[in-house]
């Protein structure tokens, strides 16, 4: 069962193509072949049998649905419902509020689910769609672009997919930066990646990633 908590926002225009040159072969086919083979790789290994065990967790310590979609902007300003496991009390009118905000209501299981990142499982349901990457600029909520939409190069972030975990998670330290201050930074990664990533460049991404989550854990 699938909750969809969101108010739509219209944006006041689609995304720019600002990227310079040709698309590498990696960005026009390469990418997303990297994506679902990856994606259907760990379906098979891990997600056949790890999904169902958390949509137990998740469903016998708290009622409501399983799993939370939520309206995320995409590449070219395409929005889509952007999927996690439900990691709070379940409340069907409340409004949105981010995970890195204080919240009093995460249930046991969600706090776990939050600290080993498992709650975006749901994510690679989103890349096999083609509406996410492995790599990428992370989604923002429609009503977080409209407001910073106008904002010099902000849409260059939305010239290639979104991602499951990107430069600005793996490299910025946003638990210890202040929101107003790290935009700024988040922008500038988000712009670069959009540039030049590569395959390199995300495999070594995913590393930090991999790293970074082991490191929260122990």
């Amino acid at each position: 069962m699938i909750s969809l908590v969101s108010r739509v926002h219209t944006l006041p225009s689609r995304a720019d193509s600002t990227g310079k040159g040709a698309p590498t072969v990696y960005a026009r086919v390469g990418k997303r072949l990297v994506d679902l083979f990856i994606t259907l790789l760990l379906t098979a290994l891990v997600f056949i049998w790890l999904v169902p065990l958390i949509a137990l967790a998740v469903s016998l310590t708290s009622p409501g649905p399983v799993i939370f979609a939520q309206l995320r902007t995409g590449r070219n300003g395409r929005p889509f419902r952007c999927l996690k496991f439900r990691t709070t009390v379940y409340h069907p009118r409340k409004k949105y509020q981010s995970t890195h905000q204080p919240q009093t209501d995460v249930t046991p299981v969600g706090q776990f689910l939050r600290t080993s990142r498992l709650e975006e499982i749901p994510n690679f349901f989103n890349v096999l769609l083609g509406d996410m990457s492995l790599v990428g600029p992370r989604p923002h909520t429609l009503q977080y672009d409209a407001q910073y939409w106008t904002v010099s190069g902000y849409r260059e972030r939305q010239t290639v997919r979104p991602g499951i975990t990107g430069l600005v998670q793996t490299r910025l330290e946003t638990a210890a930066t202040p929101g107003l201050i790290q935009m700024p930074h988040a922008f500038r990664y988000d712009r670069w990646y959009a540039r030049q990533h590569s395959l390199w460049l995300d495999f070594k991404i995913c590393w930090w990633a991999i790293r970074g989550r082991m490191k929260a854990l122990n």
